[in-house]
């Protein structure tokens, strides 16, 4: 009887996820650090547009968005080695890093504009994790669908941002 995914499988797939967890959530952490304390000092002075959603939204969409992220992360980690495994993990964390830089041009930088600057190379480079994942596993790649929508409608939400207060 062959066994798939080497000798010790619950050890890898116990390692990706943790790799995958502990990634997602450095990530998460760093990006609040530099988002919750510029809420109510500067984000909320802001003029935005009609379709900016209130403030609690945030929270639980992009919670959404971290633990798919991660579940995506893990089915490519649990797949054997290849060039295109490592491409698209490569990019995986490019597109994390941006993702947690974002927080930091935006909200500590007060910056509308170098959010811009960075979310839309960011959107770029999450469209193709989506592909390279979907080649690799489909429903790893389908798991960061909803990060392309939403970054996608936060590019908007940004570039609208900075018009109205540029």
């Amino acid at each position: 009887m062959a066994m798939t995914g080497g000798p010790f499988p619950l050890r890898r797939d116990i390692g990706s996820g943790a790799l995958a967890i502990v990634s997602v959530a450095a990530a998460c952490i760093a990006g609040q650090v530099a988002t919750t304390p510029n809420i109510a000092d500067w984000y909320d002075g802001l003029v935005k547009p009609s379709f900016n959603p209130p403030n609690w939204i945030f929270a639980p969409v992009w919670s959404a968005l971290y633990v798919l992220m991660a579940i995506a992360l893990w089915r490519l980690l649990r797949l054997p080695p290849s060039i295109a495994r490592s491409r698209a993990i490569a990019l995986f964390f490019v597109q994390l890093f941006l993702n947690a830089s974002w927080s930091w041009l935006f909200f500590a930088a007060h910056s509308p504009l170098l959010g811009l600057v960075n979310i839309v190379p960011q959107w770029l480079i999450i469209v193709a994790t989506v592909v390279a994942f979907h080649r690799l596993d489909p429903p790893a790649g389908w798991c960061l669908v909803p990060l392309a929508t939403w970054v996608a409608f936060a590019a908007v939400l940004n570039a609208s941002i900075f018009a109205l207060n540029g």
